[in-house]
């Protein structure tokens, strides 16, 4: 497993993961994950410049007993290859509220319903500069 993996590190409701990284400048993707474990993803967030047959779109969604969920494609892609982002997920008992580096919203349900998540992994072309929970 390559990328950055962070374990141990409580995302609890009420908190907000503050993620900022640079997308390589020839990258095709990358995904940030949260979950409790490499086999169980609460939240895979997933943008696209060029990758499984899509261009310039974000992917979410979650894995579960071995399996994807169902994917949600949010509106938007303002991600730019070799360009500072920064993305701040906000976790409640229900849902995962996504603020994108233009500011647009999402929200995407917590589907495992879990109230903790300790296991982190961003992954793809990309270069992590800050991870941060308040």
């Amino acid at each position: 497993m390559s990328g950055v993996v962070v374990k141990n590190m409580s995302f609890k409701p009420g908190q907000t993961l503050t993620v900022t990284g640079v997308p390589d400048p020839n990258s095709t993707n990358f995904a940030i994950n949260i979950g409790t474990s490499p086999d169980e993803l609460a939240l895979h967030m997933n943008p696209r410049f060029d990758a499984h047959g899509d261009n310039r779109v974000v992917v979410c969604n979650s894995y579960q007993g071995g399996s994807w969920c169902q994917e949600f494609r949010p509106d938007g892609f303002p991600f730019n290859q070799g360009e500072e982002f920064k993305i701040w997920i906000t976790f409640t008992r229900e849902e995962f509220k996504i603020v994108l580096p233009d500011q647009s919203a999402f929200s995407f349900p917590n589907r495992p319903g879990a109230e903790k998540y300790n296991y982190m992994h961003f992954e793809g072309e990309v270069r992590i500069n800050g991870i941060e929970i308040k």
